[in-house]
């Protein structure tokens, strides 16, 4: 069987896709293996209800808009589209002061942010997205390929040389609460900031997570971007990208044991393939594909102490799909204020603060934090006439409970109470309901293989980022003790999120490598 050049990509997962595109492209044969029959891993949409397409995972896209990757690919070509969502962010009013709408135009933030906060933290946002825009912009370069020590260093050189370097670097180790401290008065902007900064998993009080919420800054220079048709529709773009350079996509086959022999590697499935190839990229959860090196007789002692130092974590949340007769109704806003964007229902930290700390101990947040989206305002054919779509995101939720009980027996109470938050600030918004889906920790996993339910895959703690994700002897995304094989996906730099980044340094290492090799082949003819 043919084996020079060719890769074997486990999971369909859109780093996966973006490795497997890239490898295509340059004229590499590729097959991805795809357990599930619906591919794109967490960036895929069905029809959950009659002439509803709703997301399965993800549902803004944010970090990939920044690469370079949709232009790199020509995805255009293949009818990927995306809307921006401008406003991108929207507080409700909290009963006095009027909503807080995030703009894509700054000055019209800021009036906003005037007229809910006061001048001073107004002139106070200002300055933010002028420091931390630069700052977040430097954080995108350095996700944009490994994170090796000279990458990273190149990413930040000269950045904010007059603030020193010490005092860069604390402001960057600091956590989102001390930033918005620092720059802002008003509660109800700096919750709206620290829960946008949360959507990555960790909350703004542990160490290192100011960047997560200085990141806001970067949505005045490109907003989140919602794909036509469903998030899926960037997973149908890049299927329809590799199959163009001959690629291949075979769905329902789950990869069994990756083992390696001789100077290549047996890639085998659950129907009894067995597949040849010179190159793996392993797409799919680190401890998924540990327990495939596992199965074809790597190591184990080795995959012992890989597997105990990951920390996947608690879980991080759960999803409430809806199909609705009309939009939430917040006072005083319009539906063109409040529904094109992510809507951040919380007006006090302490809300986060108690519900992540209930999580810790397996508990059910005592108030649930929610991120309305309803993207049905911005592409009306993902709902049919006359109907629209809401995703209710909610943090935290463990993914194990402390009392030993089911998730089952709470799934549809949690979800009353999703609602519910909602309905507090949008009144008359529950009657509007018409069907559900519910996606609890333990859901998440089911269907889309995410462990403990984290979206993230593993922790995005500031010890499994950048030079340490998943582990430091993983983080170039080679697998010590297995050459050939090549990781990719949430698990690795620079983490969850729909970014593709760490697809195409996958895919850039695997050509690197093949061009060293036949160089060195020709030097010993």
């Amino acid at each position: 069987m043919r084996t020079a050049g060719t890769t074997v990509v486990v999971g369909s997962g859109h780093n996966a896709l973006v490795a497997a595109c890239y490898l295509a492209k340059a004229g590499q044969w590729v097959q991805v293996l795809e357990r599930d029959e619906v591919p794109g891993g967490a960036v895929s949409t069905v029809e959950r209800f009659p002439g509803h397409l709703v997301d399965r995972g993800s549902s803004a896209h944010i970090m990939i808009r920044h690469t370079g990757i949709i232009e790199e690919l020509e995805l255009d070509r293949f009818g990927l589209r995306y809307i921006d969502c401008d406003p991108w962010g929207f507080t409700p009013s909290d009963g006095v002061r009027p909503p807080i709408v995030f703009h894509r135009d700054l000055d019209q933030t800021c009036a906003s942010i005037a007229a809910a906060c006061g001048a001073r933290d107004a002139d106070a946002y200002r300055r933010f997205v002028g420091v931390w825009g630069e700052r977040s912009a430097r954080v995108m370069r350095a996700f944009g390929g490994p994170p090796t020590p000279g990458r990273l260093v190149r990413s930040f050189w000269g950045l904010d040389a007059r603030a020193g370097g010490s005092a860069l670097s604390r402001e960057f180790l600091q956590t989102g609460d001390a930033l918005l401290d620092y720059w802002f008065d008003d509660e109800r902007l700096k919750a709206s900031l620290a829960w946008f900064g949360a959507q990555s998993g960790p909350p703004m009080s542990e160490p290192g997570s100011a960047p997560m919420a200085g990141f806001a800054a970067l949505m005045h220079t490109l907003p989140p971007g919602r794909a036509v048709g469903g998030s899926g529709a960037l997973s149908a773009a890049l299927i329809a990208r590799l199959r163009a350079d001959g690629g291949e996509l075979h769905t329902g086959d789950a990869v069994t044991a990756l083992r390696r022999t001789g100077d290549g590697w047996r890639v085998t499935t659950a129907a009894g393939r067995n597949l040849r190839a010179d190159t793996v990229i392993a797409g799919s959860h680190i401890l998924a594909t540990l327990e495939l090196l596992r199965a074809g007789d790597f190591d184990a002692a080795t995959l012992d102490d890989w597997q105990r130092r990951i920390r996947v974590g608690p879980g991080i949340g759960m999803v409430v799909r809806l199909a609705t007769d009309r939009l939430p109704e917040y006072p005083g806003a319009s539906a063109a204020e409040s529904a094109r964007g992510l809507q951040f229902l919380v007006s006090d930290r302490n809300q986060l603060r108690r519900a992540h700390g209930a999580a810790l101990g397996g508990d059910l947040p005592p108030r649930p934090v929610v991120l309305a989206m309803s993207f049905s305002a911005l592409d009306p054919t993902i709902a049919p006439p006359g109907e629209h779509q809401l995703s209710l995101w909610a943090q935290w939720h463990p993914y194990a409970l402390a009392d030993g009980s089911d998730w089952a027996d709470h799934a549809e109470h949690e979800a009353d109470r999703i609602v519910a938050e909602v309905e507090r600030y949008a009144p008359g918004f529950a009657s509007s309901v018409r069907q559900r889906f519910v996606q609890t920790p333990v859901d998440l996993e089911r269907e889309m293989g995410l462990r403990g339910g984290n979206v993230m895959h593993v922790e995005m703690s500031l010890d499994q980022m950048m030079l340490w994700r998943p582990l430091p002897e993983l983080s170039g995304q080679r697998v010590p003790g297995a050459p050939g094989l090549y990781l990719t996906g949430a698990s690795t730099h620079p983490g969850g999120g729909v970014s593709g980044a760490s697809g195409r340094s996958a895919a850039r290492l695997v050509l690197g490598d093949r061009r060293i090799r036949r160089f060195s082949l020709s030097r010993g003819r």
